[in-house]
C-alpha cells in the first residue's frame, strides 16, 4: 500500500450528492480527491465505479477509496473482487474504524439510501483515522490475500 495522501472516490448514479459531500469533506482535511465520478444523474453500472476505484487502490496509485451505491452492498462486491482490495461496507463509525483495525481494510463501502451525510462523514472519519493493529490480526489479514492466489 502507498502512503500517498490520494484517496479514490466513486459512486453510482444514486449516490453522486454524497459522494461529493464526502469529496469536499476529506479534501478539507488535506486528502488529495481522486474523484472518478460520474457527474450526472442518468443510471450507472455500480460494478464498474467500484472496479475502477478498486484497480486505483491495488496498483498504489491511491492509499484508500471511498465507494458509493444506494445500499453500499453491491459496489463493495465488485471492489472486492480485485486483487489486493479489502473492503468493507460500513453503517456505522465503530464497523468503520474495526475494518482498518483488523482487517486492514484499504477501501470502504457507504450506502447512501442508509446513512445521511452527517453519519456517512463520520464513518469516513473513523475510517482514515484508524491504524491497522497489525498483531494478532496480520495472520488473517495474510489468509484474506491467500485466497487470492
Amino acid at each position: 500500500m502507498t502512503d500517498s495522501n490520494r484517496i479514490v472516490l466513486s459512486s453510482d448514479h444514486t449516490a453522486i450528492a454524497l459522494r461529493q459531500a464526502v469529496a469536499a469533506h476529506v479534501a478539507a482535511q488535506g486528502w488529495t480527491v481522486v474523484d472518478i465520478g460520474p457527474t450526472t444523474p442518468e443510471s450507472t453500472p455500480y460494478p464498474e465505479h467500484g472496479a475502477a476505484a478498486a484497480r486505483r487502490v491495488a496498483s498504489g496509485d491511491c492509499r484508500f477509496g471511498v465507494i458509493l451505491c444506494g445500499t453500499g452492498q453491491g459496489i463493495m462486491m465488485a471492489a472486492n473482487k480485485v486483487r489486493g482490495v479489502r473492503c468493507g461496507v460500513c453503517s456505522d463509525a465503530f464497523s468503520a474504524r474495526m475494518i482498518r483495525q483488523h482487517n486492514d481494510a484499504n477501501m470502504l463501502a457507504i450506502g447512501a439510501r442508509v446513512v445521511g451525510e452527517g453519519l456517512a462523514l463520520d464513518i469516513v472519519d473513523a475510517f482514515l483515522a484508524a491504524p491497522f493493529d497489525g498483531g494478532r490480526h496480520a495472520p488473517r489479514v495474510e489468509m484474506i490475500r491467500a485466497l487470492e492466489a
